[in-house]
Formats: structure tokens, sequence, C-alpha cells
């Protein structure tokens, strides 16, 4: 008997809905321990495959009782016969498609609100990775920011929106994930943007971003704020004076850590000008939409990630530190590993390696760790 299926689509917006769902996880422990499907309503179990190749027996009693049962692997490949080991004991049983490969690269599109001239502004969640990515609506116009490689996903939502790209940003040269900015500027003939302190090493055209200057799409502004820190060239985006786009500068529970290009001594002093200077200057009622989340408890009920910027410098525990000494302290000895392959993935980002695709999706495996802790 084949198991049934469940794509990672249906099981985003199940994790959005804040859903109870139980879900076994059949990857090895390590795996499981460093990343996992997680939710306000999700239960998850590890029991690795290799333990359950004689049977379920021994998890029967761990596994809710009348409840369906969501499994996920690496691939997809182990959950489909986990899942069939579990109906055939009599539970109602799906396997995730495309197991945690998959499940790192969804990105489940969130309106996070209207633009003052007519259009919108989008939310790309990558649920899986902690991306966050944003698409401007304006005019049959469009503005991507802080794109993933999984480009596809954005020219869909171009269509059904029925806008031409015209403009494509990157906030800073990237070291946890894979843009999707060059090839998306490409396929559509759109100005691909970058900070040119991030882009010394870059081999590709692209077009220098810097403090103060203004892109427009359709009736909508966008105006770039420097805002130095995580890396030497990170620019934040201003957006009709509602939105403010931090990248990987400032997030709602946490502040970027300056260290992925091994310069943390030399960064800090530039993360709190941005932070304690720069951005205290800006309105309190700026809505913040940053690049990354770090958990689910981040999200919003509608599945957006953002705050207003006054709550932050309330609430935001990296934004309290009066002593520079103690926020120097902070940021470099509060760090979470370095993300995984960030150096190959930073020389992505500078068009100096071509990975296959396999290649990037391995390179991109695990969480986000552009965070302090």
């Amino acid at each position: 008997m084949a198991a049934k299926s469940i794509s990672v689509q249906e099981i985003a917006k199940k994790v959005i809905a804040r859903e109870e769902m139980f879900i076994l996880d059949a990857r090895n422990t390590g795996d499981f321990n460093d990343w996992k499907i997680e939710g306000k309503g999700v239960e998850v179990m590890n029991a690795p495959y290799f333990d359950l190749l004689d049977g379920v027996e021994s998890i029967q009693d761990q596994l809710p009782a009348g409840k369906p049962v969501y499994v996920v692997c690496a691939k997809g490949g182990s959950s489909e016969m986990v899942a069939e080991m579990l109906e055939e004991a009599g539970f109602e049983a799906y396997s995730i498609d495309g197991g945690m490969k998959a499940w790192s690269e969804y990105l489940e599109p969130v309106k996070v609100g209207g633009l003052k001239n007519g259009g919108a502004l989008y939310q790309f969640v990558r649920l899986g990775k902690g991306c966050l990515s944003y698409f401007i609506v304006s005019n049959g116009e469009g503005a991507l920011i802080d794109t993933n490689r999984m480009i596809e996903t954005y020219e869909q939502f171009a269509n059904k929106q029925n806008v031409d790209i015209k403009h494509i940003i990157d906030t800073h040269l990237h070291a946890d994930h894979i843009s999707g900015g060059r090839k998306l500027a490409e396929r559509y003939g759109a100005v691909y943007y970058l900070p040119p302190k991030d882009a010394e090493e870059v081999v590709f055209p692209y077009k220098p971003i810097q403090n103060g200057d203004m892109v427009t799409v359709g009736g909508t502004k966008i105006e770039a704020l420097y805002s130095p820190g995580h890396t030497i060239g990170s620019t934040s985006f201003i957006i009709d004076d509602q939105y403010l786009l931090t990248g990987d500068i400032l997030f709602i529970d946490s502040i970027g850590r300056p260290d992925l290009a091994g310069m943390a001594q030399d960064w800090v002093s530039d993360l709190r000008e941005t932070l304690y200077g720069r951005y205290k200057e800006l309105a309190d009622d700026l809505l913040v939409l940053p690049a990354h989340f770090m958990g689910i408890h981040e999200m919003n009920e509608d599945g957006s990630v953002s705050e207003k910027l006054g709550v932050l410098y309330k609430q935001n525990h990296g934004l309290t530190i009066e002593k520079e000494a103690e926020f120097r302290k902070t940021v470099t000895e509060n760090l979470p590993p370095q993300p995984n392959a960030y150096q190959e993935i930073r020389q992505t980002n500078m068009g100096r390696i071509t990975p296959d695709t396999e290649e990037q999706r391995e390179m991109e495996i695990g969480p986000n760790r552009c965070a302090v802790r």
C-alpha cells in the first residue's frame, strides 16, 4: 500500500494558521537537532529511519491516537516507507513530499500592507530557512529585495499580479543563502542593485546603490539608507515612509552579527552606530521588515514577520545595551556557529563560483545563523 503524501505548501499553511500538527522526523538525530519543522501548534518527535527498519512498534505508544502523523526525512524517500509502516499499524500517516530539502526551499507570500499611491508590499516567508524577501507591486511594475534563488516563485507571482519586474536589490552580500537577484534581473532585463562596498569582488555588472539614492517603482519610492555593521556595505531601504527593510542589521528579536566576513572587531562600531544612531533618527512608526527571522515566535498571526521600530527599541535586547563595552562583548562573544558553507555562498553571490542546483541546495541546508544570540 503506497503511503499518502502531503506537500510542503500544505504544511506551511498549517504552520502559519497555527494548526495543531504532529510531525515524526525520521532523519538522524544530529540533523534533527540542527534544524526541524517548527510552529506554534507543532509537536515534533525524532525517530531515525534506521531505528525503524524492523517496524514502528518501538514508537507506537509515543504517537497520537486518532490524529494524523506527518513524516519527514531529508529528501522524501525514507518518510514514504515509515508512513507506509504507520498506516499498516493503524495510524493515519502522510509522507511530506521532498522532505526537508523541499521544506528549505518553499516560499509563502504574505501581504504586509498597502502603498500610498496604490499597490502593495508582499513578504515572501521561507519557513524552512528563516529567510524573508520582499516584492513591491505598484502600478504594473515590480521591485524585489533580498531575493532567494528559487526565482520561479517570484516569476509566478509577477505573472499572477500582471507586473513587470523593473528593479532587484540586495541589502548586502548574503552569506547564508544564495541570491536569485542577478539571475532574475537577467531574465527580466531589470536593474540589479548592490551596495558597492560589499561588491568589490563581484565579477558581474551591477548598479551601485548608496545612501540617499532613490529607486522609483510605479508610484512608489524606495530610499536607500546606508546602515553598515552586519557587512561593511549593508544598506536599509525605506519604502513610502511606511516600511523599513533592515536586511540583516536588525531583527525582531535580535540584531545582526558582524563576523561573517571575518571582521567582527572592525565592524562592531559600525553596527552600534547604525542601531543606536542612524535608526534612532527614524520615525518610531516605521514598520521594521528584516531579511531573516530566528524563530516561529517572531511570526505575527497573519504569518508575516514585522514590528514597529519604536516597539523594538523597547523590547529588542540588542537595542537596550547602554555601555559600548558591553555591546562589543555581546556581539563578538554571543555568536552561533557560522552558517553552513558561508564562504562558498559568498563566493557564489560574487559570481566567482557557479555551483549547480544540487550543490546550491546542499550549501544552504540548515538554519540561518545571521543573528547575535
